[in-house]
């Protein structure tokens, strides 16, 4: 049975955002290496996957069933093409010269496909012999993940925090290697306060259990797996729910090695503050864990991870409060000072904010959005005076004393104050017009709601396109491409008939003459820039681009419209009449073209020279009265369906029919039978882009 391989090194804390991600470059480096160079190791061994291990203090990596040597490597260099390489039947010095470089003289040399080869079988090495070359290139692999990197010591190696021991076991044998100024043993290290002694190993399989006995959880997966069942059950010691973002799980698993689940109590004057103040306070700021009853309010108490087990837990617990409360203690204070005055208030102080260089002030923007959300309300025939008034306070909390302690809360704050003094409608809008926040995450709920934050974002894009600032392949600083998603996301999931391109025009248009337009910046260069963000969109829901450009070609400024059309596309495209349907137009489609216009303009019965004529212009007069209704209605996929009848008459009139016949009538008028047919297969999509 081959041996396993066991690589650990120990180093200070890590920074928790790249523990999980170093652990598996370390091992995606070294399973990498193994392959390139042809030792076969886990699966390509027959044996199971690689574990990965990830503590603050460690990251490791198992490989159970290492081949002891690698394969037979075939060595094989290109050389110089062969007129380069003889001149008048003798070799020139690029072909001794290569040769040379590969140890062997001009005859040993292999003539294929026009070139000098060189080839030779070169016999496996031992792999514990390549295994320092492959930690050296797994630790480059790794060193690509840390933008900033540490160098200590008298070493050039870096790494992103001071690697203070390496574990390299190959079997029972410690690998013969050294990295940043240290040689590997078989020594690992156990918790740093409950068993801090050297734990030497020896082999690869009791690494784990070793480390689980001086109080280290090596594995990531299962410690986070018991972290969760420790806090929720702590959570219902005290008869409630703990709230678990998976994110915040992920960090929390990231610093410690032995988890302890502890809680803690909030006083009960900060739970006059919202709850969101509350979770942004003890939450991101200290990691630790909320609670919430089973009518989902609130509770007084919090859950944290200790990275020990305290013989004085309530030192740990009081230690823990003393920390959140100076923080809900400031945000009290600065809730109490906000609302002393009206959200209104705050407003005019916006002019003092720059909203971006040469855009104006924060005040500014808000004008243009409160023009601009009486534009689309208009438009859509929403309630204008809630939109408008949302638009005019939506950034007023901006210079609140609590956003600028907790600005990932803006927007919520403003509905919180605006509660006071407007409706709900207003409010809630405020508290939505930044929706969505990320991607996949909720658009916002309600139409004024959704006015506004249509307006903030459409005048985001306008203004910043104007100036010039539009995102480049790598860079997008103020997160435009987020901001076209959402529009989209908001028309489209909010089933909002909107004519987006004349509301970009709006937005466009509402900035004043003295904000200056950059060289080739114009509503078209935006417009371009959504319309690949809905193509993106589309293709991510599983339509395919043949379907994005059928429907594309009959326009893309009424988004909704244009998911409607592209849904009733994918369903119609799997029944038999769509390829067919497709072929034909194709073909009418050239047809027509080559023609050069000799279609007739209308249709004479009296020219037609075989049923089949007579046939598909009955249907395609049965076919466009049966549309009328359905067009009204947008049923775009009644519409197919509707088309999917001419099948049989098209292919009737293809095999019987001569199009360009000799007679120039006879002609015109088949060819004005296909340019009808043609008009019919573009009712809801172009049907000559699928394949037929």
């Amino acid at each position: 049975m081959n041996p396993s391989l066991l690589i650990e090194l120990g180093t200070e804390d890590l920074p928790a955002r790249y523990v999980q991600p170093l652990a598996q470059a370390l091992c995606s480096g070294v399973d990498a290496s193994f392959a390139q160079r042809g030792i076969k190791a886990g699966p390509s061994a027959g044996t199971t996957p690689p574990k990965i291990f990830a503590t603050p203090r460690r990251i490791a990596v198992l490989f159970d069933g290492v081949a002891v040597k690698q394969d037979d490597q075939i060595i094989r260099r290109l050389g110089p093409k062969i007129e380069a390489a003889f001149k008048d039947g003798q070799p020139t010095p690029a072909a001794l010269g290569f040769a040379k470089s590969c140890g062997v003289d001009i005859e040993s040399l292999r003539r294929e496909n026009g070139c000098l080869v060189f080839s030779r079988k070169q016999k496996g090495r031992k792999t514990i012999e390549l295994i320092p070359e492959v930690l050296t290139e797994a630790i480059k692999h790794m060193d690509q993940l840390v933008p900033k990197r540490m160098r200590w010591g008298l070493g050039e190696e870096t790494f992103v925090r001071p690697v203070h021991w390496i574990l390299a076991l190959y079997g029972n044998k410690v690998v013969p290697l050294e990295h940043f100024g240290l040689k590997a043993g078989r020594k690992t290290f156990g918790h740093r306060f409950h068993a801090p002694k050297a734990i030497a190993l020896k082999a690869p399989a009791d690494y784990e259990g070793a480390l689980r006995e001086a109080k280290v959880w090596a594995d990531f997966a299962s410690r986070r797996a018991a972290i969760k069942q420790q806090i929720e059950a702590e959570a219902a010691k005290l008869r409630g729910t703990a709230r678990i973002a998976e994110e915040l799980l992920d960090e929390v698993t990231a610093l410690v090695e032995w988890p302890v689940a502890i809680s803690g109590r909030i006083e009960e004057r900060f739970l006059q503050l919202p709850p969101e103040v509350v979770v942004a306070t003890v939450e991101t700021n200290q990691r630790y864990f909320t609670l919430f009853d089973a009518a989902g309010k609130l509770m007084p108490y919090f859950i944290t991870i200790a990275n020990i087990e305290s013989k004085d837990v309530a030192q740990v617990i009081a230690g823990n409060e003393r920390v959140v409360r100076p923080r809900l203690t400031d945000a009290l204070f600065f809730w109490e000072q906000d609302r002393k005055k009206p959200l209104t208030g705050y407003c005019e102080e916006l002019d003092r904010i720059t909203y971006v260089a040469n855009l104006g002030s924060v005040l500014d923007k808000t004008r243009r959005i409160e023009n601009l959300a009486d534009f689309l309300a208009q438009n859509l025939g929403s309630d204008a005076e809630s939109a408008r008034r949302a638009a005019a306070l939506c950034k007023a909390d901006l210079v609140t004393r609590m956003v600028r302690e907790f600005p990932e809360l803006q927007g919520l704050i403003g509905s919180y104050y605006a509660a006071q003094t407007e409706t709900p409608a207003v409010a809630l809008a405020i508290a939505e017009h930044y929706f969505p926040a990320q991607a996949g995450g909720p658009i916002p709920s309600t139409p004024a709601g959704r006015i506004v934050a249509l307006a903030d974002k459409l005048d985001t894009l306008a203004g910043i396109f104007r100036i010039g600032q539009k995102p480049t392949a790598s860079k997008d600083p103020f997160a435009l491409r987020r901001a076209a998603l959402g529009v989209l996301r908001i028309v489209i999931e909010g089933k909002l008939d909107l004519d987006l391109r004349a509301a970009l025009q709006a937005a466009w248009d509402r900035y004043p003459l003295s904000v200056a337009v950059a060289k080739d910046a114009s509503v078209e260069d935006i417009w371009t820039f959504l319309v690949e963000r809905l193509r993106g969109y589309v293709l991510d829901q599983g339509a395919t681009a043949d379907q994005f450009e059928a429907v594309r070609v009959m326009g893309a400024s009424r988004p909704l419209d244009f998911v409607l059309r592209l849904t009733a596309l994918r369903g119609f495209q799997g029944t038999s009449a769509a390829a067919t349907l497709a072929a034909a137009d194709k073909r009418a489609r050239n047809i027509l073209r080559q023609s050069g216009g000799q279609a007739a303009g209308s249709i004479q019965t009296r020219l037609f020279e075989v049923q089949s004529e007579h046939e598909l212009l009955a249907e395609l007069e049965r076919v466009e009265a049966a549309l009328t209704p359905l067009r009204t209605r947008a049923d775009y996929g009644a519409m197919l369906q509707a088309l999917s009848a001419l099948k049989e008459p098209v292919d009737a009139f293809f095999d019987g029919v001569m199009v360009m016949a000799d007679s120039p009538e006879v002609r015109g008028n088949r060819l004005a039978l296909l340019a009808r047919l043609d008009a019919l297969c573009r009712e809801v999509a172009d049907l000559s882009c699928l394949p037929g």
